[in-house]
Formats: structure tokens, C-alpha cells, sequence
């Protein structure tokens, strides 16, 4: 029997843990710019009277495992160059800004030197400011000419809402300069009859990596008058252009790069990123350009008081009887209801879509019963909302007329939500980047800020909470991402025949791997030799051969069965485990249940839904089996191996959970009828023989349960070493397996071709899995629970397990690494790092709050 662990996040248990508050001050100083003081800033209360507020009374105080304090710190201006023109910097004045800080100076002469650049500085340290000044500057050049379109710039963001905010942003700095320069947002929710003027007047066109793939590259001879005068291509908050999702934007920037060539541009990337490690080195791989770097961080920033929170045990019994800790998402209503009631304004960050309606709705219903006029404070915000309502409540969020908000990473990434005096985060985001982006969404008009991070009950949280130098002590990361893959590489490819036929010379701006892959594509009839160039041939449109964000096919329509009507949209990879019949679907504060999910309609799938009422969540399960394709690198620990290669997957959604809101318990089981997925990808195992089994007092009898322990734990820490989260990811455990034929662990990528996760954990394989031997060594518990071992998305229910068999099998795997495992350098990823990594998620729907039971990596 295989046991199996996927993707995505766990619930909340742990054994109590008697900790003291601790208070360190440290110059970390990496995430805060004070802009000027509002009107009632003298009111605002202090972050530490907050924090005290919040923890009065009861037994909340006990609830802070730790706590960080980031003292103020003063900035260093400089001046802007001089090819800036004056009536540039007379604009940036009247918006309030005397002088640069010193970054900004030096990222600005970069750019008019014609080099690209890439500011990597904190949250609120000005990086819009310091590409927008010699943009706005080039603009204007251009302006004057006969066309008045001399100089066009092209800004990339992850996100529409961030798109939106920057036009604003834009809109208002480029105001005292008439209309020389014209910002024009050009994404799917650009009006038809809006989308010509865009192409033949903006000169600064803000758009997204999607909208450039599936719209503006196609279509470029329509562009050729932007194209032909483009002069920088700005690429916004680059650090979340990781795995997948970052190899399929590095291949589209490098098909914008070429058919620029083919109208006479050669554009400056000017990137912005928050603090990582080798910004220059993951930028110049994402933009396949020589990138130089700006990391000083030289704006001021006001105090942080950052506090570690665990929620506190509570008097259920989960699976096998492990004790429960309360969730993250009730402790983060909580939160959220309390500092609305103080007028705090606040956001708290959520890893999923369900996760940010749920706590909205909960803080709603209990600040209902405080004052009928609060409820209306607070909202939700995520991806799947129609536009309509996005703009909505991003207006609202503007004018102040929201206190809370429960909002997923769209608002993480640099929509100016300035005023905030506190962020909740619901549960480790994946890295410590994001972490300190979410943090520095407080404290923007130079106040003091609060961040609590909450920990959900897994044991990278758990882990994190009790170890605050993972966090306070250590530098962010590096961004992984992998432009060849031949998953990615080929569809981009084939796209780019189509917009012009691809040459032996464009080999070299595709990679290496590029050469390899178009005979295949030629025998795939994808592409057709015709003397020295290849053509894309096919009726439909080469672009559509691939989703970008690596969701594995059009959206499924969410649609209210008795009225027809739209509610929104889920990724299709997340359908299965989402919105099968049966599940419970929120949107908008509202209920939903899943009548049928039509994946067989000609139109698309499509969920009809029916609003209801129920009582409870619903969690899917499902089942894998893993086999080996080719091992590609593997070394041997002791007796056993360590082994990186290819390997198929086979998923499949075979039921559902129905558990009680708030507590988690289960309500019920119910079988699901829904078709295997398979999946090709990259994969890390390793092996253990009968003497090492032996050798740690393992009979026959607990090494199923030592091995899904493992299993568990090590996907939990992976994290932590790999830019990843967990459903990015997925695991595997057999007792004897037919391709190794000895008991081996599985740990994989959760996206076509692989994403580097696993080939990370290869390479770091001795710290990761030392590290998942203490975080269940260190658990108090007794037999095993979600703080260490157990899983909630466990395709076999969490049995067997085997906790203290597990930290056996593990000392003895360890006491066989081999001494200098940890410090192998992986000559495909210049990148790595000595020290752990992870990642943040991208906002997926409902990824860890309604995951398979395997936890599979794509829900």
C-alpha cells in the first residue's frame, strides 16, 4: 500500500508549550518607508498598546511565543541625475517628494545609462518612484516628437488590482505634465472600445504577463508603433515570478525582447523585486539580460513590533485521538473583530480564497453583535471576483470606508493601502520575502505598525514559531525558476512561430534547450520546415497551447443554477478538490453548495451551485501512485539512496470530508466518482534497506507508519529549504516499492516538467530532512498530530503513522549522509543558497482550505 501526502495547507493541533515572551531588537530595518503623517496620526495608538490590547484578559497573553522589535531608522537622500528633466522633478515635488532617498538616485542612473536594473529594497521604500522618474522623464522626451510617440514604456504586474493601483499612482504623479504622458491599463477588463485608443495613443501601457501573452504579443503588428518606441519594459514585484509561473514569463519576455528587435527597440528592464537573495542573478534569469543590482535600502522606516502567535489547544481529539489546537482561521477572525473594534484599520492576510471569505464572515457575524454598524467594515478580497466588485472594494479600501479587510496575496503585492496600523497573517506564507511584504503593508504614514504572524497547526508553523531566528536571523531568498523546461519551453515555442517564423538565430534567446525541442515539434506536426525557418501551420492560435500560470486549463464557471448567473471562477486544476458536488463554496460572504460539477459541457466546465446554509466545511481526499520514468543523479546515504529524477503520477479525488466550522470536527464521509489525473514531473526519494531498518528497530509491522510519518513531516519542512509551498508539492510513501524495490519516500513537483522544488531538495537534502527529524522529535505529542506528522489532506485517513519510528528511521538515514551533501552545488541553478528557502503562493483557488486528501500539489 502507498501512502500518499498533497499539496496544500494542514489544519491546527499541538502539544501546549509554556514560553515566555522574549523581546530582541535587531537593525533589521527592511520593510518600512514613512510617507507624510495623516491628519490624525497623533491619535493612532502605539503597536505595543495595540499588541497589549489585544492580549488583555484570558489566556491570550500565553498565546505569544515571541516577540520581535524593529526599531525606527533614519533614511539617506541624495539627488536626482540631472538628465532627469526639471519639469520631471518639479512634478515629483509637488507630490510632496523633496529629495530621493539614495536608492532611488542610483537605480534612476542606471536606467538612463540604458542599463537594466533591479531594485530589490523593501516594502514602501519608493521603488515605484525610482523607475517612474526616468520613465516619466523619457516620456516626455518623447513627447516632442513629430508623432508625439517618441518613447513608449510597457509596466508588467503580477496582478490586475496592482495595475490599477499604479495607474492611479501614475495618473496623479504625471498630472502637472499635460498629456505628454498618457497611462492606459490594457487587460481583460480593458473595454473593446477603449482597447484601439490604447494601442495608437498610451505611451505608458500597464498590463500583465497574461495579457501580453495571450493578447499583445499575438497581435503585435497592431502594436508596431508602441513596440517600435519602446524604451523600458518595467517588470513589478519580479520576486513572484518563481517555479512555473516565472519559466513561463521568462519565455514570454524573451519573445517581447524578440519581435522588439524585429521593429528596431532594444528596451531597458527595469525591474523592482522586495529583498531577496542575488536579485541580479534571478532577474538577469528571468529577463535572460545582464542585470545590475540595487540593494541598499536607504528610505526610513517607522517602528515594527512583530509577535509569533499560536493558537491555543482546545478540547477536541482529531484523527487517532491527536490533540487539536484551534484553527488559524478562527484565531485570525478573532484577531481581525478585535482590532476592528478598536478602529484599527487592519488587513489580514489569508493563503486561500475560502480562508478570506471565511474570516470575513466570521469577524462580520461577531461584530454584528457589538454594533449593526461595524459589519459593514469589514470584506473579503481575492481572485475570482467579477471586476465590478474588485473595483469596489478596492475603492472602499481607498476612501477609508473599510476598517478590515481578509484579503489573499492579490493585496500583498504593493496596492497602496497606506494608514494601516496592523497586518494579521494567517499562517507562514511560504517566505520570509513575503512575510516581510506582508508585514510592510502597515505602517506607511511613518507610525508605528503591528504584525502578527498566527500559526496554523503544521509543522512548518510550529517549527517557525518556536524558532524565531528561522525568521528574524536569516536572509530571504532566492528565486527558483527553470526557463527550460521543456513543459514550458515547447508551447512558448510554437507561440513564437506564430507571431514570426522562429530562425537557427533565435535559438540562442530561447536557451540551449530550445534547439533540442524543434525536431519534436516538427514530428508533432506543431511546427513546419520550410528552408532556414520553421512555421507555426495550425488554424487555432499557438498562444492558447498554454496556460502561463500553470493552472492546467480554462477556468471553471461558477454558476448559480436557478438564476443563470456568473459568481465567478476556479482554476481548473483545483476543481476536482473544490467544487465537486457537494462542496461548500463561499463567495461574497455567501454559502454556496455544489449541486453538479459539469466538466463534459462543449462551453467549459461548469459548477452550478445553489446557496444554502450548512454547518460545515467540506474537504476532499484523494489517492496517488508514483512510478519511475528515469533517475537522473543519485547518491548513496549509508545503505540507502538519495535520488533526483522523472517520475508519472497518477491523482485521483475519491471523496470528500464534511467537518464542523470553527472546530474542524468530522461530520461524515462521501464518495466521489471523478476521472484520475496523471502528471509527469521531477521528483526526489530516497531509500532505506532491511540492515538500516534494523539498525533503527523498525520491524515490519511500523515501517508503513514510519514512512508516511516521514513523508508527512518532510513535505511539511520542505518549505523552508525550496521556494515552494505545500501544494505546490506532493508526496508519496511504499513499504516496498516495484521500481526501487525497498521502502521509499517520494517527495515530487506538482507541475508538468517540474518546477525545481524537488531538484532544491536534492541539493539541500541533508538540512531538510535534519530539520523534519527534530520538528517531530521536538513535538510533545504523544502518538503524532498535525504540529509534526499528521495531515488532514491525507488521501489513507493518517494511517498508519509511526511518530517515534519516524525519528528512529531518520537518525539512522542521517547518521549515512554523506558529510559535504549539503554544501553540492547544483550547476543548473547558480542560485543556491547555503541557507533554508521557501516560497509564497500564488493566490490559487482555495488551495489549502479545500485540498485532496493526498494533498495534491495543483489544489
Amino acid at each position: 500500500m502507498a501512502f500518499n501526502h498533497l499539496p496544500a495547507g494542514m489544519h491546527d493541533a499541538l502539544e501546549p508549550l509554556s514560553v515566555t515572551p522574549v523581546t530582541h531588537s535587531v537593525p533589521m530595518a527592511k520593510n518600512h518607508r514613512p510617507s507624510r503623517l495623516t491628519e490624525n496620526a497623533g491619535v493612532r495608538p502605539s503597536p505595543r498598546t495595540v499588541l497589549d490590547r489585544l492580549t488583555a484578559g484570558g489566556s491570550r497573553s500565553s498565546r505569544i511565543t515571541h516577540t520581535e522589535h524593529l526599531p525606527p531608522r533614519a533614511g539617506s537622500h541624495a539627488v536626482w541625475p540631472d538628465r532627469i528633466r526639471a519639469e520631471v522633478i518639479a512634478a515629483i515635488q509637488a507630490a510632496g517628494i523633496e529629495h530621493p532617498w539614495t536608492h532611488q538616485a542610483q537605480a534612476a542612473e542606471h536606467a538612463l545609462d540604458g542599463e537594466s536594473v533591479v531594485i530589490a529594497t523593501g516594502t514602501a521604500s519608493g521603488k515605484s518612484l525610482a523607475y517612474l522618474a526616468p520613465v516619466l522623464s523619457t516620456l516626455l522626451d518623447g513627447s516632442e516628437a513629430p508623432n508625439g510617440r517618441g518613447a513608449t514604456a510597457l509596466y508588467l504586474s503580477p496582478t490586475k488590482a496592482l495595475a490599477a493601483d499604479q495607474r492611479r499612482a501614475v495618473k496623479a504623479l504625471a498630472a502637472p505634465l499635460g498629456n505628454a504622458v498618457r497611462p492606459a491599463v490594457y487587460d481583460g477588463d480593458t473595454p473593446v472600445e477603449e482597447r484601439e485608443w490604447v494601442r495608437q495613443y498610451a505611451n505608458y501601457v500597464l498590463t500583465n504577463p497574461d495579457m501580453l501573452h495571450l493578447g499583445i504579443l499575438p497581435s503585435h503588428p497592431r502594436w508596431a508603433s508602441f513596440l517600435r518606441a519602446l524604451r523600458f519594459v518595467v517588470i513589478d514585484e519580479c520576486h513572484t515570478y518563481r517555479g512555473v509561473f516565472g519559466s513561463h514569463v521568462a519565455q514570454v519576455i524573451r519573445r517581447l525582447r524578440r519581435l522588439c528587435a524585429r521593429y528596431g527597440a532594444n528596451p531597458v528592464f527595469l525591474l523592482a523585486s522586495a529583498t531577496s537573495a542575488e536579485p541580479a542573478v534571478s532577474a538577469g534569469r528571468l529577463t535572460g539580460v545582464p542585470v545590475h543590482e540595487v540593494a541598499d535600502d536607504a528610505s526610513p522606516r517607522g517602528e515594527l513590533v512583530f509577535a509569533l502567535w499560536e493558537p491555543p489547544l482546545t478540547e477536541l481529539h482529531g484523527e487517532k485521538g491527536a490533540p487539536v489546537r484551534r484553527t488559524a482561521t478562527a484565531e485570525t477572525a478573532d484577531l481581525l473583530t478585535d482590532l476592528t473594534v478598536q478602529g484599527v484599520r487592519s488587513v489580514a492576510f489569508v493563503r486561500s480564497r475560502r480562508g478570506a471569505e471565511l474570516i470575513a464572515l466570521i469577524a462580520q457575524e461577531r461584530l454584528a453583535a457589538v454594533d449593526r454598524s461595524l459589519p459593514q467594515r469589514v470584506a473579503a478580497y481575492r481572485g475570482g471576483y467579477l471586476p465590478e466588485e474588485r473595483r469596489a472594494l478596492e475603492r472602499a479600501l481607498h476612501s477609508g470606508r473599510l476598517l478590515g479587510l481578509a484579503a489573499t496575496t492579490a493585496l500583498e503585492l504593493g496596492v497602496d493601502v497606506s494608514g494601516l496600523d496592523a497586518v494579521v497573517i494567517a499562517g507562514y506564507p511560504g517566505t520570509r520575502a513575503s512575510l516581510w511584504q506582508q508585514a510592510g503593508r502597515a505602517g506607511r504614514s511613518g507610525e508605528g505598525a503591528l504584525a502578527v504572524l498566527v500559526a496554523r497547526d503544521d509543522p512548518l508553523d510550529t517549527y517557525l514559531v518556536h524558532h524565531p531566528d528561522a525568521l528574524f536571523r536569516q536572509p530571504v531568498e532566492s528565486t527558483v525558476l527553470d526557463p527550460s523546461n521543456p513543459y514550458v519551453l515547447a508551447p512558448h515555442l510554437c507561440a513564437a512561430a506564430a507571431e514570426a517564423p522562429l530562425t537557427d538565430t533565435d535559438m540562442e534567446l530561447f536557451g540551449p534547450a530550445a534547439a533540442d525541442l524543434m525536431p519534436q515539434l516538427e514530428a508533432a506536426n506543431l511546427l513546419r520546415r520550410r528552408g532556414r525557418s520553421w512555421y507555426w501551420t495550425r488554424r487555432e492560435r499557438a498562444a492558447d497551447l498554454t496556460d502561463i500560470r500553470g493552472e492546467g486549463g480554462r477556468p471553471v464557471q461558477i454558476v448559480e443554477a436557478d438564476t443563470g448567473r456568473l459568481l465567478g471562477t476556479v482554476d481548473a486544476s483545483a476543481a476536482h478538490a473544490s467544487v465537486h458536488d457537494g462542496a461548500v463554496h463561499l463567495h461574497q460572504g455567501r454559502t454556496y453548495l455544489v449541486r453538479h460539477l459539469d466538466l463534459d459541457d462543449p462551453h467549459g466546465a461548469v459548477a452550478l451551485v445553489e446557496e444554502a446554509n450548512p454547518p460545515y466545511s467540506t474537504t476532499a481526499r484523494d489517492t496517488t501512485a508514483i512510478s519511475v520514468l528515469e533517475t537522473d543523479t543519485e547518491i548513496p546515504w549509508g545503505e540507502g539512496r538519495l535520488c533526483f529524477g522523472s517520475v508519472e503520477v497518477t491523482n485521483q479525488v475519491v471523496s470528500f470530508l464534511r467537518r464542523k466550522l470553527i472546530t474542524g470536527e468530522v461530520l461524515g464521509e462521501t464518495k466521489l466518482d471523478l476521472p484520475p489525473r496523471t502528471l509527469r514531473t521531477r521528483a526526489v526519494w530516497w531509500t532505506v534497506t532491511e540492515d538500516q531498518l534494523d539498525a533503527a528497530r523498525v520491524n515490519p509491522e511500523q515501517l508503513g507508519g514510519a514512512l508516511h510519518a516521514a513523508e508527512h513531516a518532510s513535505i511539511g519542512m520542505l518549505p523552508l529549504f525550496a521556494t515552494c509551498d505545500r501544494w505546490d508539492i506532493g508526496g508519496v510513501s511504499v513499504p516496498l516499492h516495484p521500481d526501487t524495490l525497498l521502502p521509499t519516500v517520494f517527495v515530487y513537483d506538482g507541475h508538468p516538467g517540474g518546477a525545481g522544488f524537488a531538484e532544491r531538495a536534492f541539493y539541500t537534502a541533508r538540512q531538510w530532512l535534519t530539520a523534519t527529524r527534530e520538528a517531530i522529535a521536538s513535538c510533545e505529542c504523544e502518538a503524532g498530530c498535525p504540529s509534526c506528522v499528521q495531515s488532514p489532506k491525507c488521501g489513507n485517513g493518517n494511517d498508519p503513522l509511526n511518530k517515534r519510528a519516524a525519528v528512529r528511521l531518520l537518525t539512522v538515514l542521517l547518521k549515512g549522509a554523506p558529510i559535504d551533501s549539503e554544501n553540492l552545488e547544483n550547476p543548473d541553478d547558480p542560485a543556491t543558497p547555503a541557507t533554508p528557502d521557501a516560497r509564497d503562493a500564488p493566490d490559487v483557488s482555495d488551495a489549502p482550505e479545500s485540498p485532496g486528501a493526498s494533498e495534491s500539489p495543483s489544489e
